[in-house]
């Protein structure tokens, strides 16, 4: 009786240890897919990330639900991407009851203005699509992180130090793609305008029938004169996105008789075993294809 006691309290001990291991972590809320992983990149085991927008699905129409509300009430912090992305964003955490630290990653980068109005305060908020931009929003993460955790603080620091070596690597590893692409073939169309920030920072031409918001809907004149753009730039390579209905592309691409190429994601992640389950395999799978369509 005496060692199935003992057995049992040791069992009982393990098991509250382990529960207040998990209490222990961080509740952290992010906006949407892509930012959860970079928050997970940095926060590892000292953090519990939630995603509200997840894989394959449009923050740009996302409807909040109290299960959304609940999330962000628990959370002691909430990441967005800012640049008006998350137009929902504040609406949301007004009905959570709540006022948890709320950190903009996108605060300090230099936004490019959008070529509609619809929605984004007249900027861009595709920002994470240059690399260059993500190692600014590690930056920002950890320090919050660093500021709601203060023990944590040398573990954050090392975590992005790791993860900005990765950017680092992946940013090299795109411009040497781009460089085997002739410059004349550098020029791509997809679904909507969310290359923005990776058309700038890599030298791309990027032409999208959509505006940065996949809210918005192409005109048959905007479709027209893609078309005649095409024709005349002799555009080798269209792509769908994970996020956007490809009807517009599939139309464009029977009226011009350019074969589509594969899929990039663009503000989503896939699920987590798929081509682009962490923002570096996203962006990994997006340069793969577009140099497999662009090469001659």
């Amino acid at each position: 009786m005496f060692r199935f006691c003992n057995v049992i309290t040791l069992v009982l001990s393990v098991m509250l240890g382990s529960a207040a291991y998990a209490d222990d972590k961080v509740p952290v809320v992010a906006s949407f897919s892509i930012l959860g992983d970079i928050v997970q990149e940095i926060g590892g085991e000292r953090v519990t990330v939630s995603t509200l927008v997840g894989a394959n699905a449009d923050a740009h129409v996302f409807q909040p639900a109290p299960q959304d509300a609940k999330r962000v009430a628990e959370a002691k912090l909430v990441v967005t991407n800012g640049l008006g992305f998350e137009g929902w964003i504040d609406r949301l955490i007004k009905a959570s009851g709540r006022k948890p630290m709320v950190v903009v990653a996108s605060k300090g980068i230099s936004a490019i203005k959008s070529k509609d109005d619809h929605g984004h305060d007249g900027l861009d908020p595709h920002a994470w699509q240059d690399v260059g931009n993500v190692k600014r929003y590690a930056t920002t993460i950890a320090a919050a992180l660093a500021k709601i955790d203060p023990e944590g603080a040398n573990d954050y620091a090392q975590r992005e130090a790791a993860y900005q070596s990765k950017l680092d690597a992946l940013d090299a590893e795109i411009k040497a793609s781009i460089t085997a692409i002739p410059v004349e073939r550098r020029k791509l169309i997809t679904s909507h305008d969310a290359f923005g920030y990776f058309a700038k920072a890599y030298g791309m031409t990027m032409i999208a029938p959509q505006g940065v918001s996949t809210e918005t809907e192409a005109s048959a004149k905007d479709v027209a004169k893609i078309i005649r753009q095409i024709k005349a730039e002799k555009i080798p390579a269209m792509f769908l996105e994970n996020v956007t209905d490809p009807r517009l592309i599939e139309q464009i691409s029977r009226e011009t008789d350019i074969k589509i190429g594969g899929k990039l994601y663009s503000d989503a992640l896939s699920a987590p075993d798929g081509l682009a389950g962490s923002y570096i395999a996203m962006m990994e799978n997006n340069i793969r294809e577009m140099k497999k369509a662009l090469l001659p």
